[in-house]
């Protein structure tokens, strides 16, 4: 069997004018990329960098505009139907039937894929108790908390025993804990051979996940590799972050910028990052030049400097 789930080769996507007076919309503009069985592979942007567009091509509901793009060995244009089959999708909302019960919307998606009813509630009865949620198994969906809908949208997506799993924004509007649960479950599924691909904000989401992830802005990928790779290509060792008092940033930046040579520093909304190899040093450096942070902050470099480097944006536009 192939170790190639996925590919594409100069992929577009082009939408029509919303008007006479407006032009065609390209929303993914010739990439290339290729999906490994079994990885947990990234899209990470900005909105309108592409991730969603991607996502609905290799999906199989919205056809390319040009390029080659193959699903499991499958053309989509040619071969939807039978990719689908093999696909599972968590979409961003989770469109769950709330006036069902929580094992009622596991049986009832069962049916769009043809399968007995024996089967589908011995694996419902079985994605129950992956997702946690057996105790629930009675109870409406629109008694559920947030995190226990996602996990419940997660164990749907399952019910076809899917080769790859889509995931669009999986944990946004959960909290911390409810987060990390999930993650430990999309974990799990990786190590069952599933294929993970998915689309987040969160940088520290896609370091936890990713074996590997690209970066898209523009509809063009501009970086691709494992997030210790991207972190080694696009950043420093370590990020000092200076926060100061109230009007006081401005003159601040003016004055590292003039007396700061090869290091980067990049100014954001409420602080400064220095990227240097040396954060205590670049520190002491700050204080010899007369300036005084409320906040300093030394750390260890990460995907958000590498995402924020790449993109010039703030995490969510």
């Amino acid at each position: 069997m192939s170790d190639v789930i996925a590919q594409a080769t100069g992929l577009v996507k082009t939408y029509p004018p919303r008007d006479k007076r407006s032009a065609p919309f390209t929303a993914v503009n010739g990439i290339d990329f290729t999906l490994h069985r079994g990885e947990a592979f990234g899209f990470l942007g900005p909105n309108g960098a592409g991730k969603s567009s991607t996502m609905r091509m290799l999906a199989c509901v919205s056809p390319p505009t040009a390029g080659t793009l193959r699903v499991l060995g499958l053309d989509p244009a040619a071969d939807g139907r039978r990719i689908r089959a093999r696909i599972g999708v968590v979409p961003q909302d989770d469109a769950l039937d709330t006036e069902l019960s929580v094992r009622e919307n596991l049986l009832i998606y069962g049916r769009y894929f043809g399968l007995s009813t024996d089967v589908i509630d011995e694996r419902a009865t079985g994605l129950l108790d992956f997702a946690q949620l057996s105790d629930k198994a009675a109870e409406r969906v629109d008694a559920l908390s947030g995190g226990m809908r996602r996990r419940l949208t997660i164990a749907r997506s399952l019910i076809n025993e899917p080769e790859i799993l889509l995931l669009d924004e999986p944990t946004t509007g959960l909290d911390p804990q409810a987060r990390h649960v999930l993650w430990d479950r999309l974990f799990r599924l990786k190590q069952q051979g599933v294929t993970l691909v998915l689309t987040t904000h969160y940088m520290d989401e896609a370091e936890q996940l990713c074996d590997r992830l690209v970066v898209m802005d523009g509809g063009k990928i501009v970086a691709m590799g494992s997030p210790a790779e991207l972190i080694a290509a696009h950043a420093t060792r370590e990020v000092l972050e200076l926060r100061f008092g109230i009007g006081e940033q401005a003159a601040a930046l003016d004055k590292l910028r003039q007396a700061v040579t090869g290091d980067r520093i990049e100014e954001l909304p409420d602080r400064l990052l220095w990227y240097t190899a040396e954060g205590d040093a670049a520190l002491a450096a700050a204080h010899t030049l007369g300036l005084t942070p409320v906040t300093a902050l030394v750390r260890r470099s990460s995907l958000e400097d590498v995402f924020l480097a790449l993109t010039g944006r703030t995490l969510v536009d």
